[in-house]
């Protein structure tokens, strides 16, 4: 059963499409994940499905209501995580989720049983006296995301959960939620531009780029698209036009001074290929990975394609002139 879809849903400013007749389906249970870089229209996907922000076209339902028709019945459904934490640094945790929770009308009587099962959830009981300003990072985005399930939602929309965090700090907040989808069993669309955040949480993924998906499938079978292993090598004298022809090789790119080969089966043909090259500095062979994968559909590696709507602008001003 499908708990969000989106028709055609599109939201323009003057004549940039933020996003562009997108359509998604998404089963209950799931964690999908809205891959691409900062100003792809990821953000702006989310709120338009949480009713923050109107479409200009096109519409979406989520848990079966129209955001259009019934965006109040859609808020009350869904928990929502923004990129910049929004709590009050002065409150301590626990007085931060009693003030939401008045702000959203949860009857007195069940707040107090409310926080505390939020609170152990996102393991901060033993910290919730404390004011946030002395939260760590992932202290902060844990109660951020407490706070976006005190109303017990089917839905949790998270934009970029680990951004601004270490990578240890990533890593535990992956393992977290993952923990809350097999706990809760809630339905996730997250956002992100962290290749390895979507490889690891996400069941299926979108990639999104200026505004449109450009492939949608299982984070593995994505991969086998970019077809075989990925080698980068640096060696002084390299005849490219007799790598090439090697019925084992499939792609040749030069990048950074280093060429990138795409090959079938690297355990079995690399030593044929170093004699052939000759005298190799360095040589780097790894399976294909979500980025691989957005090079593939994009044409540009994700960590430069970021400022989704100024490249485009300039761009089509460049074509123009």
């Amino acid at each position: 059963m499908s708990v969000i879809e989106t028709f055609n849903l599109t939201k323009n400013y003057g004549k940039i499409s933020a996003v562009d007749e997108l359509n998604l389906h998404i089963e209950e249970g799931e964690v999908f994940g809205l891959l691409g870089p900062n100003g792809a229209g990821k953000t702006t996907t989310i709120k338009m499905l949480a009713t923050l922000l109107k479409p200009t076209s096109g519409s979406a339902k989520v848990n079966g209501f129209d955001i259009l028709k019934a965006p109040a019945q859609v808020r009350r459904s869904i928990g929502i995580v923004f990129q910049e934490p929004s709590s009050d640094e002065l409150l301590t945790g626990y007085e931060n989720l009693r003030l939401h929770a008045l702000m959203y009308g949860i009857p007195k009587s069940k707040i107090e049983k409310i926080i505390s099962e939020v609170l152990e959830l996102v393991e901060l009981t033993d910290r919730k006296d404390e004011q946030v300003k002395h939260y760590s990072g992932g202290m902060r985005r844990r109660l951020e995301i407490a706070r976006g399930l005190m109303h017990k939602p089917r839905v949790l929309f998270l934009d970029e959960p680990t951004l601004g965090l270490d990578p240890r700090g990533r890593e535990k907040m992956w393992e977290y939620i993952k923990r809350l989808v097999k706990e809760l069993q809630i339905t996730i669309l997250l956002t992100t531009h962290y290749m390895e955040e979507a490889d690891f949480l996400a069941d299926n993924v979108g990639i999104i780029d200026y505004g449109k998906i450009v492939a949608l499938d299982t984070p593995s079978a994505l991969k086998k698209i970019v077809g075989g292993d990925l080698v980068t090598i640096k060696a002084q004298a390299l005849d490219l036009a007799r790598v090439k022809k090697l019925p084992y090789v499939k792609k040749v790119e030069e990048i950074d001074g280093k060429i990138s080969l795409t090959i079938d089966n690297a355990a079995e043909n690399l030593q044929s290929l170093c004699r052939l090259i000759g005298e190799v500095q360095s040589l780097e062979v790894r399976s294909p990975t979500l980025n691989d994968a957005f090079l593939h559909f994009t044409g540009r590696h994700i960590e430069r394609a970021e400022g989704g709507w100024f490249n485009r602008i300039v761009r089509e001003s460049v074509t123009k002139s």
